[in-house]
């Protein structure tokens, strides 16, 4: 891949990484703020939930900031594009749609195909 489409992909995953990272600082600062009870059980345990959900997708975040930071550390090292499965090129078409992807479709369709397989 050269220099100009890789400088593209990182700043795709710069500003993902900018936008996520904005995200879990409005989620803590918003848990910390709100944190009155309230009278009515149900007004609390939905206030429960709500926090409850948003802490999950805040660890899916979290998961992906992970994703993203392998993938910025891979365009350094000059591995990024290329599949971890079988070696060869990732397209890139595949990378656009997931930037973070660290194998190429048909690794990736062979390795969900196994999972299948084992789960039934």
């Amino acid at each position: 891949m050269d220099e100009e489409k890789l400088k593209d992909f990182r700043k795709i995953l710069e500003e993902r990484l900018e936008t996520l990272l904005k995200e879990a600082g409005k989620t803590v600062a918003g848990m910390t703020a709100g944190r009155g009870s309230f009278p009515d059980p149900t007004d609390q345990a939905t206030l429960e939930s709500d926090r409850s959900f948003l802490l999950r997708m805040r660890d899916r975040d979290r998961k992906l900031i992970l994703k993203i930071e392998d993938a910025i550390n891979k365009i350094e090292e000059g591995t990024y594009g290329v599949c971890e499965g079988c070696g060869e090129e990732i397209s890139e078409k595949r990378l656009l749609a997931r930037p973070v992807t660290g194998y190429c479709i048909d690794c990736k369709k062979e390795m969900e195909e196994e999972e299948k397989l084992r789960s039934s």
